[in-house]
């Protein structure tokens, strides 16, 4: 059994949204092509309390950008996005969200952030998704979304680590470089974690 993730393809990381993504909306059609060649697809959903503490309004005198600890984490302050029920949260229209087999949110907690779809940022938390595709058996994951050097990179490197044979697909993928170079070396780190990069034209037979 195999599984295509799909990263946070949500409208507040698409251009015009709060927490765009440059060229974000690339990915969507990849997406809507791959997502027929898959067994199982999940999606994961960043799905925040308007009041959440990686929002840069909740830190008095900080701005978006900066880095904080929260309860002994780093934490990037990002603006308000992907508020639970408001649209900024939803998946986009063109979107065949229809093919989703079952979707995992992510981020409810007002003072954890999950920048991974398995577990929150410190490891602790899960969402679900590790125990999901245990047991419908799947052993190959296929990793694509937004963005590369965040949320792909965090579930990537999650699910090598639980022992699934994980791949990037690199094409699919687009991502913030807040700091440049940031993108180039999340893909480096997902590699020393044993994630395989691969391309969209590469994908498993229809299943």
């Amino acid at each position: 059994m195999n599984a295509l993730i799909l990263v946070d393809l949500q409208n507040d990381f698409l251009p015009g949204g709060a927490l765009a993504v440059p060229r974000g909306d690339e990915v969507i059609e990849i997406a809507n092509r791959l997502m027929p060649r898959f067994d199982i697809v999940a999606a994961t959903q960043d799905c925040h309390p308007p009041d959440h503490l990686s929002f840069a309004r909740e830190h008095a005198g900080k701005s978006v950008g900066d880095s904080i600890d929260l309860d002994g984490l780093p934490q990037v302050l990002w603006p308000v996005h992907c508020v639970a029920k408001t649209l900024g949260c939803e998946f986009p229209t063109r979107l065949q969200s229809a093919l989703i087999t079952k979707v995992f949110p992510k981020g409810t907690d007002r003072r954890r952030d999950s920048y991974s779809g398995f577990y929150d940022n410190g490891g602790i938390v899960a969402t679900g998704l590790a125990d999901y595709l245990q047991r419908v058996g799947v052993q190959d994951v296929y990793v694509m979304g937004l963005a590369t050097d965040y949320c792909v990179r965090a579930t990537a490197i999650d699910a090598a680590k639980l022992g699934l044979t994980t791949y990037l697909i690199e094409d699919g993928c687009r991502g913030v470089d807040l700091s440049p170079g940031d993108c180039d070396r999340a893909i480096s780190e997902m590699e020393e974690a044993g994630v395989r990069r691969a391309n969209s034209n590469e994908m498993p037979a229809v299943a």
